[in-house]
């Protein structure tokens, strides 16, 4: 081994200042695994260079640091004392540091980043005045990393981008341009009675939908449906107890909007309650309902269908109800109810295998409708629109101006200087206006030669690019794009950012406005995974009681977002991540939590119920779903999501060619049975003792987060079945009992999910550290470097006598040379 050491030592290259204590702990307890062509994991010592100022270089001395800080280097069987460990990292720390700082003093902490789709349809939102804009899926989908979309080296920018954002940026200036002298005409629609529906009938849907008179069904004694008499047919109320869904789309008839806008609802409804023999009663609570836009077909195949105009909770009596709905040309609205059976056919369109669900002893919820008024498109308070304005000031629809080329400077400019990330330099600015001149030279129309100017801007680096801070401007945007996902006001561009007391009074600002619901929803959807909630449906064999139960997926969603919320808003302390004595909960998630009865949509925060599992987001059921397979629950899965999302110890990649762990959808064998049979293998078993304890220890939870203490199957154990909320036959069985017990790596135990979250919450700086790391990430586009980690531990050292509070996470990130950059 000296001989070893000494012609390596001799191979180095004259460059590389490698200290005399880490030259020799390597030699002697790493080469005997990383020398030579049969490297363990690739790492040949013998050939890696020491010169940290090379990014590539410097990073695997990262990697090799991080390996001998955790303890998972030198292995088992080396001998290295804590001391010798101690050394090492003390030694080549500061190195690491003192190259990355002098890298980050000369290029900068990171490239300067493009606008993702999220950002650029908002920022147009913003910059034209569109609030309905909608242009984000003409884009193609960004690249992620590090578990956001919005870092540096993923948003690149190629031919086919550049296309796309050409094509969305023009469908939104011709959005924002009017085309006529006045706004389009507003029409009232008002129709009753049987116009209320004129959707098919069908074996079986009767049940699910029909007309009342004096608090009985009209025509439903029959099979099939019959036409009601002309003198009835205004006089009747329309009764629906069932949730959206194809093939019944109820939405009224001769109704469909001429043109694109927002739209007055008003309709006269009451909460019912529908029994055996078709008779209905008031409803005892209020019944949710919104509305969806659509077009008028019968099946929401290809169709761009959106719950709009809000949750409105109908109550028992007849009451006058209001919203407004943003339509596209040729929609519609859709009545629809939530959390009520939703009765399909089967996929082939027989009904033979088809009854309509059993109605609740105390009878069917639903809502019984009088008549629906639309009037619209709702006008703006001034014509042209404040969004032609922002294009051609007040030179009126079609402007042609007897100085176009002097107006069209004008206008370019004044738009530049509104939306530009700073100064736009004049060579630039001219190059623009010579676009726009060109076009005036062909004879072009004005308002044409213009968009071809706002469009080439609006896709050039002066606007798809964030740069890092160096003015007051930039570390504006960097904010705004932190907490809004928009580009920033005037109110934040004119504060001076500089002063320590105006950063944090407009930050809050930020946090306690309206788009601050922007930053939860993006940054819950990477960090948490949310945008998957949807993804994966769970298994109507296994899961008959979740079909088509968009209800509690979406309530599912608020809970989180909604937590996610109070976190920051409410500076909560960073242990309520995974341990809190609150919930948000709803009608449906109560029942889905098997809580004490509440009614309506609304969210309402309660408190934890004494001896509950629930608090904190590792038992929310949108977690729980995210990190399960739609036919079953993994502890691998869950466990390593836990130590990266919440942890922030990413578990490494599988090793190529390892097959994934399969349930055993019968019940024959446990998920513990199968976890053994796949990490036989010691390389297995090592990483698999990281992550998987964390996710046995959430077995207690099904693929929604609804608690159990058997696992479902499909042929061993006791048999289950009844008829599902769609009106078909299911049978599952109930299999082996769940055991949620576990040890970490450390050696930890825990019995159950209760006592796993105690051992989470007793280390809040690790949560905290997390938390910052994934806030300095979405905020700055950068990663953290290894040079960014000594400041992170003071943000932490501040925060700590207070318990890591989540807002002042934002606020000790926002004031730090990480976010300010050389402003520091």
């Amino acid at each position: 081994m000296r001989a070893l050491i000494i012609a390596w030592s001799l191979l180095l290259p004259a460059t590389a200042q490698m200290p005399a204590g880490i030259k020799t702990a390597i030699g002697s307890k790493c080469l005997g695994c990383h020398s030579g062509t049969a490297a363990k994991g690739g790492l040949d010592l013998t050939s890696l260079q020491f010169d940290l100022t090379t990014r590539a270089t410097r990073d695997r001395w990262v990697r090799i640091h991080d390996r001998i800080e955790k303890g998972e280097m030198p292995p088992k069987g080396v001998e290295f004392s804590a001391a010798d460990r101690a050394d090492m990292l003390r030694q080549l720390a500061p190195r690491i540091a003192k190259a990355d700082l002098a890298d980050v003093a000369k290029n900068g902490r990171g490239p300067m980043r493009r606008l993702n789709r999220d950002e650029y349809e908002q920022d147009l939102k913003d910059i034209l005045r569109l609030p309905y804009l909608d242009i984000r899926d003409m884009l193609p989908e960004d690249r992620e990393a590090h578990h956001f979309n919005k870092v540096s080296e993923t948003l690149d920018m190629s031919r086919v981008q550049l296309s796309a954002y050409l094509d969305a940026s023009e469908a939104a200036l011709r959005q924002a341009i009017a085309s006529t002298a006045a706004p389009p005409p507003v029409t009232t629609f008002r129709t009753s009675g049987t116009n209320l529906f004129p959707g098919f009938r069908s074996t079986g849907t009767i049940r699910s939908m029909y007309f009342i008179r004096d608090n009985k069904g009209v025509n439903v004694q029959q099979e099939r449906w019959t036409p009601i008499s002309k003198e009835l047919s205004e006089s009747v109320e329309m009764g629906l107890f069932r949730s959206p869904g194809w093939p019944y789309g109820a939405f009224p008839r001769g109704f469909a909007a001429k043109h694109a806008g927002e739209y007055r609802v008003r309709f006269s409804a009451r909460a019912v309650l529908q029994h055996a023999d078709y008779h209905v009663s008031d409803a005892k609570h209020a019944v949710p309902m919104t509305f969806r836009s659509r077009r008028p077909t019968n099946h929401d195949i290809a169709e761009d269908v959106k719950s709009v105009g809000g949750i409105l909770e109908i109550q028992p009596g007849m009451k006058v109800y209001e919203t407004t709905v943003p339509l596209n040309a040729g929609q519609t609205v859709e009545y629809g109810l939530l959390g009520l059976p939703v009765p399909q056919v089967d996929a082939q369109g027989r009904t033979g295998s088809y009854r309509y669900p059993p109605l609740p002893p105390d009878g069917q919820p639903g809502v019984a409708f009088q008549w629906i008024e639309i009037e619209g498109p709702i006008p703006p308070s001034t014509w042209p629109p404040p969004s032609h304005r922002v294009l051609f000031d007040g030179l009126g629809v079609s402007p042609a101006p007897s100085e176009p080329r002097r107006e069209a400077s004008r206008l370019l400019r004044r738009f530049m200087q509104s939306a530009a990330r700073g100064p736009v330099p004049e060579e630039a600015a001219r190059k623009f206006e010579q676009l726009v001149f060109a076009g005036l030279g062909r004879n072009e129309p004005f308002t044409e030669a213009m968009l071809a100017g706002y469009q080439a801007f609006l896709c050039s680096d002066l606007f798809l690019y964030l740069r890092e801070p160096n003015d007051n401007f930039t570390v504006a945007d960097r904010l705004s794009h932190f907490l809004t996902n928009s580009r920033p006001d005037a109110k934040l561009i004119e504060s001076r950012l500089r002063d320590p007391g105006i950063l944090r009074s407009q930050t809050d600002r930020l946090i306690d406005g309206p788009a601050f619901d922007r930053f939860v929803k993006n940054f819950a959807d990477y960090w948490l995974d949310l945008r998957h909630l949807r993804r994966e449906d769970p298994d109507k064999r296994l899961y008959p009681e979740y079909q088509l139960d968009e209800y509690l997926v979406d309530s599912m969603e608020r809970e989180t977002l909604l937590f996610l919320t109070a976190m920051v808003r409410e500076n909560l302390p960073v242990r309520n991540l995974v341990q809190s004595d609150f919930l948000y909960v709803n009608e449906r998630l109560a029942k889905h939590y098997d809580f004490e009865p509440v009614f309506g949509a609304a969210m309402r925060r309660s408190p934890v119920p004494k001896g509950s599992p629930l608090g904190g987001l590792l038992t929310q059921g949108a977690i729980l779903k995210v990190t399960a397979h739609g036919t079953s629950t993994s502890p691998v899965l869950r466990g390593a999501w836990i130590t990266d999302r919440i942890l922030g110890e990413p578990p490494p990649p599988p090793p190529p060619g390892v097959p994934a762990v399969e349930p055993d959808i019968r019940g024959a064998k446990t998920i513990r049975d199968l976890l053994a049979m796949h990490t036989k293998s010691s390389t297995c078993a090592s990483c698999h003792a990281k992550f998987d304890p964390p996710g046995l220890a959430l077995e207690n939870f099904d693929v929604t987060g609804h608690w159990r203490t058997h696992y479902r199957g499909t042929a061993e154990g006791k048999r289950v079945s009844g008829i599902d909320h769609t009106g078909h036959d299911f049978a599952y069985t109930l299999a082996g009992p769940v055991d949620a017990s576990g040890t970490l790596a450390d050696g930890r135990s825990f019995r159950d999910v209760g006592e796993l979250k105690a051992i989470f919450a007793a280390n809040p700086r690790q949560l905290a550290r997390n938390v910052l790391r994934q806030f300095t990430v979405y905020a700055t586009g950068t990663p953290v470097r290894f040079s960014d980690r000594a400041e992170i531990e003071k943000m932490l050292d501040a925060c700590a006598p207070d318990g890591y509070r989540t807002r002042d996470l934002v606020h000790a990130l926002v004031r730090s040379r990480v976010f300010q950059g050389e402003l520091k």
